[in-house]
């Protein structure tokens, strides 16, 4: 197997799919060697030429690629490429597998090889690191960094995962707004490099406190003899550390961010926040969402162990069996009038189906709109006033269709009209459970996208099958 030239980078699949081939072919090898003869030590050699062109590969793609490669291997294989990483790149590839598969490759490591990818990173990044990291690992980390770096970790490692302080950045260029274009111009001119994402500069006074911004494009195209008070942006996006992660994505995505500057409670620069952190935190946060509305506790690695995965999983499958008993007692309370009206009992699954449908169509547009911050006291009953609205019209329309299929099929209009009356009667009651539970949630501080469909579902279950059975009890039998 020959490396590609570096000039032609292999995409991530193909990488991945030549891994796969590498280490079958490898396993293979090992399963049919009991001996080592000449022909084996010779496979062996050829075997050593693949790891070295598979590790070549490896080098040329990045290090999110690495990732990506890592999480979609079994633990045993993905060991064995993480050993073929250059060391100089650990810390970047940790900082973008996910948690989970994070802790199998930091068990796998030692500590001084944990201290060595920790000490390449900056100290945000350390941050970020640092729940992960054994305790030793973290004061070595501490001992080996410059006081100011030391400081700006611990600030970092205060703040809460989900507040702006976890997302910020402390590498940033400030200049002062009493002096001219042409000094700024000379001061970039002797870095080794911009930090990345910049698309302005922090302009400051003498004592650090935030004046305004100074576009990089704008820097630019004007004259080199003019301050930089004349041209800098006066009107600016200010985040504070101790503020809710969710806010400064929102003004990201509201103001087309890339960057924009934090500043403490006495208006002093002591940071920044950049559009790819935030882009991380929203894919980690409806990576999160997904998880918890299927109710995962936590991110679980694809390969992670039997046992590992039962523990994630059991919590809202024991939650489901307890809410499946008391539908199947419901049913078991209407035994006389299955019996005595069979039809009933191919009915009954239409009414709930749609009905925790519909319940979970209301959670995910509640659960969007209280991230987004648009539900507040003053519209909620509004709220819960459309959303009844819109399933009392569903329920006519969608009642009308299965009542006429009843109707059709069992010839009885009495049937068909309680099959839409049920029909109607769920969706309300969808309605008022898919508002009610998230609202519920976010007043005794709960995340509302946890569980909220497992909820949904065994309330529309277990209430369908009442309200349909009641009403054929009643009307019908």
């Amino acid at each position: 197997m020959a490396a590609e030239p570096a000039d032609e980078r292999p995409s991530v699949q193909a990488v991945l799919q030549r891994v796969t081939e590498v280490l079958r072919s490898h396993q293979q090898k090992l399963q049919s060697r009991h001996e080592a003869p000449a022909p084996q030590q010779v496979e062996a050699l050829l075997h050593k030429q693949d790891l070295d062109a598979l590790q070549a590969s490896l080098d040329q793609i990045h290090p999110a690629d690495v990732a990506y490669i890592l999480e979609a291997l079994p633990v045993d294989e993905r060991l064995v490429v993480w050993d073929l990483v250059k060391a100089e790149r650990d810390g970047e590839i940790l900082l973008e597998v996910s948690d989970a598969v994070r802790e199998t490759l930091i068990a796998h490591m030692e500590n001084r090889e944990l201290v060595a990818a920790t000490e390449q990173l900056d100290t945000d990044e350390i941050a970020d690191l640092a729940p992960d990291l054994p305790r030793e690992v973290m004061q070595d980390v501490f001992r080996s960094l410059p006081l100011e770096e030391r400081e700006q970790l611990r600030a970092a490692m205060s703040y809460p995962e989900d507040t702006v302080g976890a997302l910020m950045d402390f590498d940033i260029i400030s200049v002062r707004d009493d002096i001219t274009v042409e000094v700024v111009l000379r001061y970039l001119r002797r870095l080794d490099e911009m930090p990345d994402h910049t698309d302005q500069l922090f302009v400051v006074d003498r004592t650090e406190h935030l004046r305004g911004l100074l576009p990089v494009n704008r820097l630019l195209v004007t004259d080199l003899d003019v301050p930089v008070s004349k041209i800098m942006v006066d009107e600016t996006i200010r985040l504070n550390p101790e503020e809710k992660a969710q806010d400064a994505a929102l003004a990201f995505e509201r103001y087309d961010l890339v960057s924009a500057p934090v500043i403490d409670r006495d208006g002093k620069l002591v940071g920044r926040v950049t559009v790819n952190v935030v882009m991380d935190y929203i894919r980690e946060e409806a990576e999160n969402e997904m998880l918890s509305a299927g109710g995962l506790r936590e991110e679980e690695d694809l390969f992670s162990s039997v046992w590992n995965s039962v523990k994630n999983r059991w919590t809202w499958l024991a939650i489901n069996l307890v809410t499946a008993f008391i539908a199947s007692r419901v049913i078991g309370a209407f035994e006389n009038s299955i019996g005595k009206l069979v039809a009933l009992a191919a009915l009954m699954p239409i009414i709930a189906g749609i009905g925790g449908n519909s319940g979970n169509q209301t959670i995910t547009m509640i659960v969007r709109a209280m991230a987004l911050g648009q539900i507040s006291a003053g519209n909620a009953r509004k709220l819960f006033a459309k959303e009844i609205g819109v399933s009392f019209i569903n329920g006519l329309i969608w009642g009308g269709v299965v009542g006429l299929f009843a109707f059709l099929i069992y010839h009885s209009w009495q049937l068909g009209l309680v099959m839409m009356s049920a029909m109607v009667l769920n969706l309300l009651l969808a309605a008022l459970m898919g508002v009610s539970i998230p609202l519920l949630m976010q007043k005794f501080n709960r995340d509302p996208a946890v569980g909220s469909s497992v909820l949904i579902t065994a309330i529309t279950d277990s209430g369908g099958f009442f309200i349909f059975l009641g009403l054929a009890t009643i009307f019908l039998v």
